[in-house]
């Protein structure tokens, strides 16, 4: 028998404790609405058949009428081929399959579809992960895992090629976030429910001396002139369109009509051997 491949992120888990979030911390899924918003007004077209993939539905109420509104389930709740814009939002981060999970919006997408994707990307909380690292080292002797891994944007791009996608774009949007302490950051992150889920992670309660470490080195390395501290946040957006034959494609090496050199009307020389 074949065994299950081993799951990155505790799935039970992420769940309740999406559950026990708070209104006023979701402030990132806002900021997410917004530059999907932004995005689509730069779209030429007008789509009728929209479906949103999120953790948080009452975040998108209202964005798209009759848009079919569902969780970020291993299987998602769409039906083949019925959608003519998707959006996956702040959710593709958890995912312990991200190329599956992109695989099954193609697939949910008409010819032509387009898919909008939001996520955290690799930077994210790069100050409390440098904090934590160092004081676990010091208080535990050892390092285990505490902040969960995030894509890079130049992987993280590829992924929509390798689901199928045509004409895939990645780009950032770069975002900071000011806190008293730690105290303050974490009590945040547990409001929007990005907390550590990691399947491997440490299930005994961390000594409180650990934090308090951490909270003196984030505050002498990272804190700014008025003694907050700065928290990284990056969104990345990935867009992609369903394949179709009447889609612009790259020219074929060799077929181009006019030089480089005339296009940018500049003198052509050559390289030096």
């Amino acid at each position: 028998m074949t065994q299950a491949p081993a799951q990155l992120f505790d799935r039970r888990t992420l769940a309740a404790r999406r559950a026990r979030r708070r209104a006023d911390a979701l402030f990132l899924h806002r900021m997410a609405r917004d530059e999907v918003e932004d995005r689509l007004n730069m779209v030429n077209r007008r789509f009728t058949a929209p479906a949103v993939v999120c953790p948080f539905p009452e975040v998108w109420e209202g964005f798209l009428p009759g848009a079919a509104v569902v969780p970020d389930n291993d299987v998602l709740a769409l039906e083949e081929s019925a959608h003519d814009v998707l959006i996956h939002a702040m959710c593709l981060h958890w995912a312990n399959d991200a190329v599956g999970q992109l695989i099954q919006c193609r697939r949910a997408l008409k010819e032509d579809g387009l898919l909008l994707v939001v996520m955290l990307g690799g930077h994210t909380l790069q100050e409390l992960r440098a904090a934590m690292a160092e004081a676990e080292t010091v208080v535990m002797g050892g390092l285990s895992p505490r902040v969960a891994p995030m894509g890079e944007i130049r992987d993280l791009g590829g992924l929509l090629q390798r689901a199928g996608f045509a004409l895939p774009v990645a780009d950032l949007v770069p975002l900071t976030a000011e806190y008293r302490n730690l105290t303050h950051l974490i009590h945040d992150l547990r409001g929007m429910g990005e907390t550590n889920v990691l399947a491997q992670r440490l299930k005994n309660p961390a000594p409180r001396a650990l934090f308090q470490l951490a909270d003196h080195i984030y505050q002498e390395h990272f804190a700014n002139a008025e003694g907050r501290l700065p928290a990284t946040f990056e969104l990345v957006c990935l867009t992609g369109w369903s394949p179709s034959d009447n889609q612009q494609k790259p020219l074929r090496p060799g077929t181009a009509r006019m030089r480089l050199a005339d296009a940018l009307r500049v003198p052509e020389t050559k390289l030096k051997p």
